[in-house]
């Protein structure tokens, strides 16, 4: 994906039905020092990626971000509000949502937020390991969002490439862009506690050192990189076009956490 011309050959030679792009450059305070690298990953490849498809008539199903909008509006996000991304990354995946749109290729955008995941680098991957090396952690409590397991986004794109299949088939398709992320919201210092509860409660084996948890102000915590405030998502269309009701957010944290320590 840093060559983007490369993703031309590869769809060229490979012809395929369906691509998925998972690829993304997700380092948002680095975004802000790579900015050509983060715009060359998150928005040229991915339009790249749809002027193929549109060649071959393939369906892509590209994955973006809550961070496309600047939180502060106060109600969840929905899929037809305003866009102002406030940091390097947002506007590098913004980039690539228009670059698809333009394209005129069948495109599936799935904008999902605070993901997460047993493997690779994440908030609660972060957290598990910070948990169990100090015992005081100060946790930013001001942004809300829902924290939303890469397992669920994977599940939940499996059924709708099937249910797409059949409406491209019957020449019913309709190229859209969909919220995708857990119900209910939380805030990162609440995630935190959450994390901290589900290993004492069901992880006996794990012995963590934490004993104070403390929320601070997104001021009092200072990154490079500036993080929308409001991070919520409305998911009345996802459920509405594909029948889907998404889990809440705690409920995918503790199954994870469970598939992080077996």
């Amino acid at each position: 994906m840093t060559n983007p011309e490369s993703c031309r050959s590869m769809v060229q030679q490979y012809k395929p039905d369906v691509i998925v792009n998972a690829a993304a450059y997700t380092m948002v305070d680095q975004a802000e020092n790579e900015e050509e690298l983060a715009i060359k990953v998150n928005g040229i490849a991915p339009g790249v990626l749809a002027e193929e498809a549109q060649k071959i008539n393939a369906l892509l199903v590209h994955f973006s971000t809550d961070y496309v909008f600047d939180g502060t509006k106060k109600l969840p996000y929905t899929e037809d509000d305003a866009v102002n991304p406030i940091n390097v990354y947002g506007h590098s995946k913004l980039i690539g949502e228009r670059a698809i749109q333009k394209s005129g290729c069948d495109y599936i955008i799935l904008r999902t937020s605070w993901v997460y995941a047993a493997r690779g680098k994440n908030f609660l991957i972060t957290m598990l390991k910070l948990m169990q090396e100090r015992e005081s952690l100060s946790v930013v409590y001001d942004q809300i969002g829902a924290p939303t397991w890469s397992r669920l986004i994977s599940d939940v794109t499996s059924h709708i490439i099937r249910q797409v299949a059949i409406e491209r088939k019957l020449h019913s398709f309709r190229s859209e862009t969909y919220n995708l992320a857990s119900s209910n919201v939380t805030n990162w210092y609440e995630f935190a506690i959450n994390i901290s509860n589900v290993v004492r409660q069901e992880i006996p084996s794990c012995s963590i050192k934490i004993q104070n948890i403390l929320p601070i102000t997104s001021r009092e915590y200072l990154t490079p990189a500036k993080r929308p405030a409001n991070s919520q998502l409305a998911l009345d269309k996802l459920k509405n076009k594909f029948n889907l009701v998404m889990p809440d957010w705690d409920k995918s944290v503790r199954l994870c956490i469970q598939e992080y320590f077996a």
